[in-house]
């Protein structure tokens, strides 16, 4: 029987030329996928973030990354993990500031790229995020969204250390690692919170690392008699004058040994 149609057969030593090879993107994207559904050892739950987020890493073209929670409003709260001390300072630089490209990948539900930190529009874009991130050592950073059920959870943050820029099929691979991202996390965070798989151990960790930021915010709000936004705004200018991050900040205010009633 002659399967071959005109070619009169295939030959077994000749490629056939109608099966396409498999494409560079899929083969990243099944290496991603393998990497999630590993098998790990009985603490997964506590590293679930890390693994995560070195997945995303080695999916795509840069040096490290992070991921970090958002609040209802899509504004970045808190760092879940990071994969190095530059991609840890970024995600404290955008908390302490309110300002960056994980925020504004929150806020707007969509990727976002700063392919030149250290000048043009990006720079003058976020001129005091740009300023620091390149001090930390980043040239450029790329954040996004994580969605989960029409909201966004959080973003994966990722940065190379010079200028650089991610492809089109770069960015539709960095969207799917998000949203996969964001539903491992769920999953975890609601699948497995007993006393024998502590699911969400590094959830509540998470919060714990800014629980100063709450307890400060707080504070200001009664003292002052500001609204909460007020309270961080206080605590983001205090941070800037003094080059701290808020974190730091927050704690001497609930320690009381700083008071930050101005930004001067």
């Amino acid at each position: 029987m002659d399967i071959g149609g005109e070619r009169g057969g295939l030959d077994p030593d000749e490629p056939d030329e109608r099966l396409d090879p498999p494409d560079e993107q899929d083969i990243r994207w099944d290496g991603f996928v393998a990497e999630m559904t590993a098998e790990a050892p009985s603490e997964l739950a506590l590293g679930v973030p890390r693994q995560l987020c070195e997945a995303c890493v080695r999916l795509l073209p840069v040096t490290g990354g992070s991921l970090s929670l958002a609040d209802g409003a899509g504004r970045t709260r808190v760092t879940l993990c990071a994969t190095d001390e530059v991609a840890a300072r970024l995600a404290e630089i955008q908390y302490t500031l309110g300002e960056g490209p994980c925020r504004y990948a929150s806020e707007m539900r969509a990727p976002v790229s700063a392919v030149d930190l250290t000048g043009g529009r990006d720079a003058r874009r976020w001129p005091v995020f740009a300023h620091q991130a390149v001090e930390a050592g980043a040239g450029s950073a790329f954040s996004f969204p994580m969605s989960q059920s029409g909201s966004v959870l959080g973003t994966v943050d990722l940065y190379n250390t010079g200028p650089s820029s991610l492809g089109e099929a770069d960015i539709r691979l960095g969207l799917r690692a998000a949203d996969a991202v964001a539903m491992v996390l769920a999953a975890v965070h609601h699948g497995q919170g007993d006393e024998t798989q502590p699911g969400v151990g590094w959830w509540t960790q998470a919060e714990a690392n800014h629980e100063e930021v709450y307890q400060a915010t707080g504070m200001l709000m009664v003292r002052l008699g500001v609204s909460a936004d007020e309270a961080m705004a206080r605590l983001r200018a205090r941070a800037f004058v003094l080059n701290r991050t808020i974190t730091d900040v927050a704690k001497d205010v609930t320690n009381r040994r700083d008071d930050p009633r101005s930004g001067d």
